[in-house]
């Protein structure tokens, strides 16, 4: 209903033989302009001094360091300071891993040039520099009971190559970057859901040294089209370092991302790595 409508049914209609005349109102009496004047003035002074205050206060902060500011300082939060990154270039007509007609799920590729690359100030393993390694290189992030056993089942699972790429922090961390290409993206969910329900029920595939594992919540964030990312951590009571890995799986190649450091693994830079790690496989 429209406020014209309102305002027909509020008021009374009225016939063309009873015009409608306003009613009388009384004279008003004359008031003096002098409080008005008063107050105008005022007012103009208020705004005048308060207009002073902000025009110095901004000057104030505009002179300050950003870092100065309470709110606004630029303290880092913990992340690596990463290269830019880019995927690399295909072979002619190969498909993406992802996109129609491959049906593998196939990365066509250089696996080394989809190893993330150290950050600034990192220090690099020379034994995994992002080239290729043996399979050794992978089963000695194992406890040594368990390598046997692994080595086997790869063996039978279609494994094809393995690369990667270790760094050590200045504050101690050092992460491991291990990307295994299987035959087929069936090849590598097998191996990654073998892992993980070892990992899970605590039986084998832990990193050396450590004793009890349990979920790593910080990589739930880390949404990638197409990929599954799985990550534990060392439980508490540890010895005098901590342990922190994830498995990427990513169509036919699964990634495995363990950081260790004295202490305790930190969280940020566990998470950015793994993201970043899965994004250049998706």
């Amino acid at each position: 209903m429209t406020e014209q409508t309102q305002t027909e049914e509020l008021v009374p209609a009225q016939t063309a033989a009873e015009p409608v005349r306003a009613p009388e109102q009384p004279a008003k009496p004359k008031k003096s302009r002098k409080p008005l004047l008063r107050g105008i003035a005022r007012w103009t002074a208020a705004v005048l001094v308060c207009g002073g205050v902000g025009a110095g206060t901004a000057m104030g902060i505009t002179a300050m360091d950003r870092t100065d500011v309470p709110g606004l300082a630029t303290e880092s939060d913990g992340r690596w300071k990463y290269p830019k990154l880019s995927l690399p270039a295909l072979p002619a007509d190969a498909p993406r891993p992802f996109t129609e007609g491959n049906d593998g799920e196939i990365h066509h590729a250089d696996l080394r040039k989809l190893l993330l690359p150290a950050p600034a100030g990192a220090t690099v393993d020379p034994k995994l520099d992002g080239g290729w390694v043996g399979l050794d290189s992978y089963l000695a992030l194992m406890k040594e009971k368990d390598r046997g056993e692994v080595k086997e089942e790869l063996a039978d699972s279609a494994l094809r190559h393995v690369a990667a790429r270790g760094w050590t922090m200045p504050d101690g961390t050092t992460t491991r970057i291990h990307l295994l290409r299987f035959s087929s993206v069936a090849f590598s969910e097998a191996y990654k859901d073998e892992s993980v329900r070892e990992v899970s029920a605590q039986v084998r595939r832990l990193p050396d040294g450590v004793e009890s594992a349990e979920i790593d919540t910080s990589t739930q964030g880390v949404d990638v089209p197409y990929l599954s990312v799985y990550s534990y951590e060392e439980k508490a009571p540890y010895g005098p370092e901590q342990t922190r890995w994830a498995y990427i799986q990513a169509g036919d190649t699964l990634a495995v991302v363990t950081q260790t450091r004295k202490g305790g693994a930190l969280t940020v830079p566990f998470q950015q790595t793994v993201a970043l790690q899965a994004q250049l496989l998706g």
